[in-house]
C-alpha cells in the first residue's frame, strides 16, 4: 500500500457527520495542517467497532495543526500546534 500523502503535504480533514465508532474528532473536521509522518497501515478502526475485519488496510498520519487554527480564541503563542493521527480516507490535499 503506497501512501497517498508525504511529510510536509498540506491537507484538509474531512467535514463528515459520520455516526458510530470514528477516531477523528469533531474540532478538528474541515481544519487544515501538515502530514507530520506516516504511521503505516491498519485496519480501518471504523469497521472493526461493528464486527467487521476492517480490511482494507489504512494508511494512518500524524498530522500537525496549529492551535489558532483548530481554536477561534486560542490565544497562547502562535507556533503552538497539536498532533492527532488520522486515518487516510478522512484527508484531502488542499
Amino acid at each position: 500500500m503506497d501512501p497517498r500523502f508525504q511529510p510536509g503535504d498540506k491537507v484538509q480533514v474531512l467535514h463528515r457527520d459520520q455516526p458510530g465508532h470514528v477516531r477523528t474528532p469533531m474540532y478538528v473536521r474541515g481544519k487544515s495542517g501538515v502530514i507530520e509522518r506516516i504511521v503505516g497501515s491498519f485496519p480501518n478502526p471504523e469497521l472493526l467497532a461493528v464486527g467487521h475485519s476492517g480490511l482494507p488496510y489504512k494508511m494512518l498520519y500524524r498530522v500537525n495543526f496549529r492551535q489558532g487554527e483548530l481554536w477561534e480564541d486560542y490565544d497562547g503563542a502562535p507556533d503552538d500546534t497539536l498532533e492527532i493521527e488520522i486515518y487516510e480516507h478522512w484527508l484531502a490535499p488542499v
